[in-house]
């Protein structure tokens, strides 16, 4: 009798290949996500909704250092090597147009049809600049940012002040009101000075509300060396009238944070997410004494302020880009920001969601978030980016710490630009 039992070598045998033709049917996406901040936790959730929707795909996430220049450093390493490690990559804004410029991530258009101008549409204003490299979409919204005026509204409600809406206000409120509380701790107005990348926005909040750009359309040098004096000199006349403290030049983003949270401030710029640390921290002592305002202009000036946040790029380097496409479509869907949103608490890059009413309830503060982020402006989109921040930063905290005047500090920041993106 002749057994038609197959021998279980064979068996073994045939269940292996099966499982080596299904492990060779996935295709296996990496995206690159950053540090804790950028919230990794929150965007593995939609990873996973993709996955079930979505058989034979899976989403692996990696991330990196905490900071965005330590991020741009190790994703340069990895792209300038043609590094297939990461399929898709979130980027902070102001890193895109090198990477681009670089050939490191592709363009989006050829798989973007009609989503393309209406994902531009819904989104900020200066996303038409900042997502379009010469004209073709090369980023997608993940969450936005941007430098906010915090205050103090009881004290200016005590003192019957209305917020100032430019710098010359802000001084005669401040020292109005540090005239009158006397407290050796309390300051009037907290901005970054250390040379970092948010001292690069206390340079341009007060060149950009004088309608000036650091770049023309074409890319090229366009300094205002008059405007530049004024911004540099503004924050210089705010230090000598003891409206901001003469140690600013070692103050960085927490200690910003901090100090205003800590009730020792009257005004402090600093990005949205301050707002949930002032709320909802156990030791703050401002809680439901907060504002926000539009950045001060310069007189008959314009508002503006130093946009922040993520996108998503496809790295040219992938071997899946047609995949990751469509997954960096789903993340940058309505839907998926929404999630992100309503979860993280973060501000959304669409214009749509400010009159979401559970978005509205998890970020109260959204209606006067809004109109700040409408005049938002992008830092220096150029290639040489990071050359261009070291510039403004180094030099704009060498003028707040008093090693520089303003004239020569002036006088650097144009000497080296000129240097640098001719």
């Amino acid at each position: 009798m002749i057994s038609i039992t197959p021998p279980l070598r064979i068996i073994s045998l045939c269940l292996l290949l099966l499982s080596t033709i299904s492990a060779q049917a996935e295709t296996v996406l990496r995206v690159f996500i950053g540090g804790a901040a950028q919230r990794p936790d929150l965007f593995r959730t939609l990873a996973d909704r993709y996955e079930a929707s979505h058989p034979g795909i899976r989403i692996e996430i990696g991330s990196g250092a905490a900071t965005s220049e330590l991020q741009r450093k190790y994703l340069s390493v990895l792209l300038n090597a043609h590094d297939p490690s990461f399929d898709a990559l979130m980027l902070d804004i102001v890193h895109p147009y090198q990477f681009a410029t670089a050939g490191w991530i592709a363009p989006l258009d050829p798989y973007f049809g009609e989503e393309r101008e209406k994902l531009l549409a819904d989104g900020l204003p200066v996303y038409r600049q900042t997502n379009l490299v010469k004209g073709r979409l090369y980023t997608l919204p993940a969450v936005t940012d941007a430098m906010f005026m915090y205050y103090r509204k009881d004290l200016l409600a005590q003192y019957g002040i209305a917020p100032p809406q430019t710098w010359h206000e802000l001084e005669t409120a401040a020292q109005t009101i540090l005239k009158q509380e006397k407290k050796s701790a309390l300051q009037g107005l907290s901005i970054q000075g250390a040379p970092i990348e948010g001292t690069v926005c206390s340079f341009l909040l007060p060149y950009w509300s004088q309608g000036k750009d650091i770049l023309d359309a074409n890319g090229k040098l366009a300094l205002d060396k008059p405007a530049a004096l004024r911004s540099l000199q503004l924050w210089k006349g705010l230090i000598e009238k003891n409206v901001i403290r003469r140690h600013v030049a070692e103050v960085k983003t927490g200690d910003t944070v901090n100090t205003f949270k800590a009730g020792n401030a009257i005004f402090a710029i600093n990005w949205g997410f301050a707002w949930g640390v002032f709320q909802n921290d156990a030791d703050s002592r401002v809680k439901d004494k907060v504002g926000i305002i539009r950045m001060p202009a310069m007189q008959d000036g314009e508002h503006a302020t130093c946009l922040g946040g993520w996108q998503w790029a496809l790295s040219n380097y992938s071997r899946n880009k047609a995949q990751t496409a469509d997954f960096l479509r789903f993340l940058a869907s309505p839907e998926s920001v929404r999630y992100i949103t309503l979860q993280g608490a973060l501000l959304p890059p669409y214009l749509s969601l400010y009159d979401d009413a559970d978005v509205q309830a998890i970020i109260p503060w959204l209606n006067n978030a809004k109109p700040a982020l409408m005049g938002a402006k992008s830092r220096p989109l150029t290639p040489r980016y990071a050359q261009v921040s070291d510039v403004l930063r180094i030099s704009t905290s060498a003028v707040l710490a008093g090693s520089l005047t303003a004239e020569e500090g002036l006088e650097d920041i144009s000497r080296r630009l000129e240097r640098i993106l001719r």
